[in-house]
């Protein structure tokens, strides 16, 4: 498919370049939160699965404290709220801190619709989207999983829903993925402490 191997990378580069000229005053002001608000770098990198199981370092606004155990998905943390900031709430409330993955896209490492990049050590994970061939794509900033209920998904059913957004991927369906994102960004949908995404 044209779309698939050709126009979907020319997309995510033109559209990541326009995202990062067009938000560059909201990084700067976020970046001034974060920095008057604890200590630290602004930005957090990551260890994450991309295309062919590749292994990329996915970006985002730092929303935990620097004594946050590293490669620990922030569900499995004794405490998560403990570890989150004060800015880095509002951060991941509104999905703030993943902009910097707009970077990611234009390097590209990552897509604008995909499934979401695991941890390199979600072992279970990985596996359960070999299944499906979602291993084989670009992972995205968010998918179709994201908006089927995000963090409350069991393993199984987010690799079987990533699975079918490979079945299903086409300019369309992107078009369709990406304004229910807003949609559910903007209810707060699925989002809850403890997440790895």
């Amino acid at each position: 498919m044209i779309y698939r191997r050709y126009l979907k990378r020319l997309l995510d580069f033109v559209l990541s370049f326009i995202g990062i000229v067009v938000l560059s005053p909201v990084f700067l002001i976020l970046i001034i939160c974060i920095k008057l608000d604890s200590n630290g770098r602004v930005f957090f990198k990551q260890r994450r699965i991309g295309k062919g199981k590749s292994e990329f370092y996915i970006l985002k606004f730092r929303t935990m404290k620097i004594d946050t155990p590293k490669d620990t998905p922030t569900h499995l943390l004794k405490d998560p709220k403990s570890h989150i900031t004060r800015v880095g709430k509002l951060l991941r409330k509104t999905s703030l801190d993943e902009l910097p993955q707009i970077i990611n896209i234009l390097k590209g490492e990552m897509s604008v619709i995909g499934p979401r990049p695991c941890l390199w050590n979600q072992y279970d994970l990985i596996a359960e989207r070999d299944k499906y061939g979602a291993n084989d794509i670009y992972p995205g900033l968010t998918g179709w999983a994201q908006i089927n209920g995000r963090d409350e998904l069991p393993i199984e059913t987010k690799a079987k829903l990533d699975g079918e957004y490979v079945n299903r991927a086409s300019f369309f369906f992107d078009i369709k993925v990406f304004f229910l994102t807003v949609v559910s960004v903007l209810k707060s949908d699925g989002v809850k402490e403890g997440s790895s995404n």
